[in-house]
């Protein structure tokens, strides 16, 4: 998704992880943390951000992947998702 809501963050190229997340969200800033800690370059879209054609751009990417609308759901290299903060998949994934 290369939309001008999507925000980066830099770190060692593992592959297109996109995460879609709520601003105010604890699992999802653990999430968010945890890519850094790991050193992972991702993108993100805080989906309570945006205004409302963006969000409906956003919620058509997300339904993608999920039919499911939680937070925080990380794809990875469009095809798979994890959804919701899950730290041992991450780290298994990009230790």
């Amino acid at each position: 998704m290369k939309l001008n809501y999507v925000k980066q963050v830099d770190g060692i190229d593992k592959g297109d992880i996109l995460l879609f997340t709520l601003s105010t969200c604890g699992w999802c800033q653990k999430t968010k943390n945890l890519l850094k800690q790991l050193g992972v370059k991702y993108s993100y879209v805080d989906m309570d951000m945006l205004d409302e054609d963006a969000e409906n751009l956003a919620f058509e990417e997300l339904r993608k992947f999920t039919n499911r609308t939680a937070y925080p759901t990380v794809v990875i290299n469009k095809e798979n998702c994890i959804i919701g903060y899950d730290p041992d998949k991450l780290k298994d994934l990009f230790s």
